[in-house]
């Protein structure tokens, strides 16, 4: 008989779970997350764990955290089919799917070095999405198109 080994990560108290990142964007998901190296919360990533849904996924469990939603929106951009919890004594008081809005404003810079909104102008830079997954954007002000590496190199 084989004995299976499997490692669990506990459940946190309270804090935030987010689940169904695509495999291999879960350290863009930390880098959005802006978590300090000192810091005294329990974070924990799981990468390419199995998935009934999609074949593999990244899950983060931040603790002491909820996210804030320009932080929901930016992680639509890099795991556009995420799922977010949020988890009070133990229990799960919300779950949500994030969602990329039709229009994406002062949350990423144009792509364009020459983009009025990469200038001293105050504009914010705003992009229509033109493709959800994998993210591409169009700029609204110089129409170049942003696709997914470049939106998470900014990350």
């Amino acid at each position: 008989m084989k004995e299976e080994k499997e490692l669990r990560v506990s459940k946190i108290e309270n804090g935030t779970v987010i689940d169904h990142i695509p495999p291999g964007k879960g350290w863009a998901v930390l880098r959005i997350l802006e978590i300090p190296a000192q810091t005294d919360a329990i974070v924990s990533i799981l990468m390419n764990a199995s998935s009934g849904k999609y074949e593999k996924k990244d899950i983060i469990k931040v603790e002491k955290r909820e996210l804030t939603e320009e932080e929901v929106n930016k992680i639509a951009l890099a795991a556009p089919n995420a799922s977010i919890n949020i988890i009070r004594n133990y229990s799960v008081v919300k779950k949500t799917r994030v969602e990329l809005p039709d229009i994406i404003e002062g949350i990423i810079k144009c792509s364009n070095p020459a983009c009025i909104t990469n200038s001293s102008e105050p504009v914010k830079p705003k992009f229509r999405v033109i493709n959800k997954s994998p993210a591409t954007l169009r700029c609204l002000y110089c129409e170049r198109i942003t696709r997914e590496e470049e939106i998470l190199d900014q990350f």
